[in-house]
């Protein structure tokens, strides 16, 4: 059975995985870009870092393995509630990154949209459980990626879904915003943790691997 993964998911020395308040203008809040810019050789949006251990670590489930994503509602869209503008696509223009299907969990389920290089987002209110029965159908034999936001990363590892996760420590303290952890303690002890630092961006990469039953 393919696993269950998340990859380079970037979170504060607080645990916040996204600042407030979550808008266009600022998808991650007071964050702006500092939780991500381990990744890039100059400003966020750039090179992508190739080399050392933050280029090896942030290409992990880039390469092809991963046949399916699950993401949240703020990951695609930061508001709340009813879609106010059905014409958005997401963040990532014509050709998104992920290159296969992509299940958006949403109280308020709308069409699928299909993107170009492969992408297709669809709209689904799903619980854990079921939202990855749909990943799995879609991705075959391929992992399943656990995109984000925070509160859908934490609640599959509530559900004990995950297999794999790997997490990026980024050395800044955010003190508000949307944490990872809340409700999880104690949630180490059902994985074996293994820890790199990066001498080149001060990060630390975190590799969740959940133990054998």
């Amino acid at each position: 059975m393919s696993r269950v993964v998340v990859n380079a998911f970037s979170i504060s020395l607080d645990g916040f995985g996204t600042g407030e308040p979550q808008t266009l203008d600022e998808p991650f809040g007071h964050a702006g870009e500092r939780l991500h810019r381990w990744l890039f050789a100059g400003e966020p949006g750039g090179e992508r870092v190739t080399t050392g251990v933050d280029g090896a670590m942030g290409a992990s489930g880039w390469d092809g393995s991963v046949g399916a994503e699950i993401m949240g509602r703020r990951k695609f869209w930061p508001y709340a509630g009813e879609w106010t503008d059905e014409d958005w696509q997401g963040w990532w223009g014509d050709d998104p990154p992920f290159h296969t299907p992509v299940f958006v969990l949403t109280h308020h389920p709308r069409p699928s949209i299909e993107m170009a290089g492969g992408t297709t987002f669809h709209f689904v209110d799903a619980a854990p459980e079921e939202a990855l029965r749909l990943a799995r159908e879609a991705a075959g034999d391929k992992d399943v990626r656990i995109g984000g936001g925070p509160s859908t990363v934490r609640d599959f590892l509530a559900a004990g879904l995950v297999d794999v996760m790997h997490l990026v420590v980024v050395p800044i303290v955010l003190g508000r915003g949307e944490s990872l952890w809340t409700g999880l303690e104690g949630v180490e002890a059902q994985f074996d943790v293994e820890a790199v630092s990066s001498p080149t961006s001060g990060v630390t990469h975190l590799t969740f691997t959940r133990k054998a039953a």
